[in-house]
């Protein structure tokens, strides 16, 4: 493992998060991962700590409202949020990592849009690897 940092577009929102080199992401076709571009890297909440930003963030929900996307006031970006599967971890937008640490990105697609038919209890039972 090792620190990734990372933040909004203006720099309001910093972030720390630990995790491999050869990350890997999710790219989730429902409405909001598609229409803003989001690759999940998902972690558990001990490996991430918000650095910055704590008062710069708004929060969005919607659906069932246990998703907690988490938006900058400022430039409006969306670099981490806490997911409906993982409600006790953070997922990382990977494309708001700071360049330099992440070897590489290894690209999953996953099917958001039948979100339920992945996990019929409501979450998952692990986080990935």
């Amino acid at each position: 493992m090792i620190q990734h940092s990372g933040g909004c577009h203006c720099g309001a929102v910093r972030f720390e998060v630990l995790a491999p080199a050869i990350i890997p992401v999710s790219q989730c076709n429902c409405s909001i991962c598609t229409k803003s571009g989001y690759l999940a890297l998902i972690v558990p909440r001990d490996r991430f700590r918000l650095v910055e930003g704590a008062n710069s963030l708004t929060e969005y929900g919607f659906n069932t409202g246990t998703a907690k996307h988490m938006f900058c006031k400022i430039c409006g970006i969306k670099a981490f949020y806490i997911p409906r599967s993982h409600p006790d971890g953070v997922s990382v937008n990977a494309r708001s990592l700071a360049p330099g640490t992440v070897a590489e990105m290894r690209i999953t697609e996953f099917d958001g849009i039948n979100w339920e038919r992945h996990y019929p209890k409501g979450r998952a039972d692990s986080f990935p690897e």
